[in-house]
């Protein structure tokens, strides 16, 4: 059984935001559509712990650029 992470991310990214990246990460793994089918509880470990990563390295970085976009953008208005 698996226990839900009730833990906020503190606001830092609305949950949408982050919700994004998980299908984002998970459609380049090729997960998406056993994603759509199964859910999120009946993937493996190992496939969530994939995504996971993924989102814990390089889209770290894809996500601080489209932050960093984002503002900048607010701010030239």
């Amino acid at each position: 059984m698996s226990r839900k992470n009730n833990r906020n991310n503190s606001g830092i990214l609305p949950e949408s935001v982050l919700e994004q990246f998980k299908w984002e990460v998970a459609e380049e793994l090729g997960l998406s559509s056993k994603i759509k089918t199964q859910g999120w509880e009946n993937m493996t470990s190992r496939e969530c712990g994939h995504v996971g990563g993924r989102i814990g390295g390089s889209m770290v970085k894809t996500m601080i650029r489209r932050a960093k976009e984002s503002l900048n953008s607010t701010t030239s208005l």
